[in-house]
């Protein structure tokens, strides 16, 4: 089940739901809420999948209902990805494990990334899938990843274990796999104690082009 919970001025967000864990409604309300909280009484924010997955991507059940019901549950995604983009306070990702398509993107959403070592698959798999990335894919990717790597990522779909995920640009640190809730939370912490109005401003000095883009293809 998806809940977050207020942890020394940190939201905690911890989804758990079903085999591929992943992102739904369930878990977008509770991300928005959690954001919403941080913001009112707290310091920063930490997406925590479950241990040995992190997300494998959009819910395929609620994709498989139709083309109405895909394009809300992509377009609020893409709304929730956003939000987390260009969230004032510090957003920390405990990727627990496996991160593929949505899951990778929650990653390059997040300011700072803690991953498991271990043997985990991290990537956008749409091209090999037969699927073109929307907009706040592809900014996210050319935000956030090496460019050395954007082509064989984005395009060629390559699909990454954690140290290869590292050297692209979905992680920043790996820490044993059982490590990773309480040293993404540390972080939080750490990061949430800088000043606030510096990192806020600081940070979207470095993103507004690219969620500005991703705003307009919301419009």
């Amino acid at each position: 089940m998806h809940g977050f919970e207020m942890r020394d001025g940190v939201a905690l967000v911890q989804f758990d739901e079903g085999k591929a864990n992943a992102v739904g409604h369930g878990l977008i309300d509770v991300v928005e809420e959690a954001l919403a909280a941080s913001k009112a009484d707290g310091k920063a924010v930490v997406l925590a999948g479950r241990a040995g997955l992190f997300s494998a991507g959009f819910d395929l059940q609620e994709l498989g209902k139709g083309a109405e019901a895909s394009a809300a549950l992509v377009g609020r995604g893409a709304m929730m990805m956003h939000a987390l983009f260009t969230h004032p306070q510090p957003v920390v990702a405990a990727c627990t494990g496996h991160a593929i398509a949505a899951g990778a993107f929650m990653l390059l959403s997040s300011d700072t990334r803690i991953g498991a070592a271990g043997s985990f698959k991290l990537g956008l798999n749409e091209t090999a899938i037969g699927m073109s990335l929307p907009v706040f894919g592809l900014e996210l990717a050319k935000a956030r990843l090496s460019p050395r790597h954007l082509t064989l990522a984005v395009t060629q779909a390559h699909i990454y274990d954690p140290e290869g995920a590292l050297a692209a640009g979905f992680l920043d640190e790996l820490v044993d796999e059982g490590a990773v809730l309480d040293r993404a939370l540390a972080e939080a912490s750490r990061l949430g104690d800088l000043p606030a109005a510096p990192y806020a401003h600081n940070k979207m000095g470095v993103r507004q082009e690219y969620a500005d883009t991703i705003a307009a293809s919301l419009a």
